[in-house]
């Protein structure tokens, strides 16, 4: 966790001097007089976003008193896996369910006529999700 700390905090240098750099570049356009708001206000809030990961990681981590298996250099690469659940790699659902929900923004763009054909794309998509484990094959 010492390493994202200290990552966060370059990340906070890092946009705090663009932040600046962006605002003293803007005040030197000809054309528009002033700072441009919008960039410098992101680019501040970045910084601030940035300060405050690195500040609630560290708090955390001095809390915590533990290092984590990537902070030790005599650390094994098992030591950092933790057990994510289970998944299925043959199964064919979620990219199904992905195609529901890209077909459901591309109704946004296009037209509503096809929400509901990814309303219905999507609940097939859900419900053989869900059910997969209990028909065919796999069922247990």
């Amino acid at each position: 966790m010492r390493a994202n700390v200290i990552l966060f905090w370059i990340l906070f240098v890092y946009f705090a001097l663009l932040a600046a750099i962006y605002a003293f570049w803007t005040w030197l356009d000809d054309g528009q007089p002033g700072v441009e708001p919008a960039g410098t206000v992101a680019l501040t809030l970045t910084a601030v976003l940035s300060a405050f990961i690195a500040f609630y990681l560290g708090r955390v981590r001095s809390a915590q008193g533990a290092e984590l298996p990537e902070d030790r250099l005599d650390a094994n690469i098992d030591d950092g896996d933790p057990e994510l659940g289970f998944f299925s790699p043959w199964s064919w659902w979620p990219i199904t369910l992905a195609a529901a929900a890209a077909l459901g923004f591309l109704s946004l763009a296009v037209g509503w006529w096809m929400f509901p054909i990814a309303i219905v794309l999507f609940l097939v998509a859900i419900v053989g999700w869900v059910y997969e484990y209990y028909r065919g094959n796999f069922a247990r």
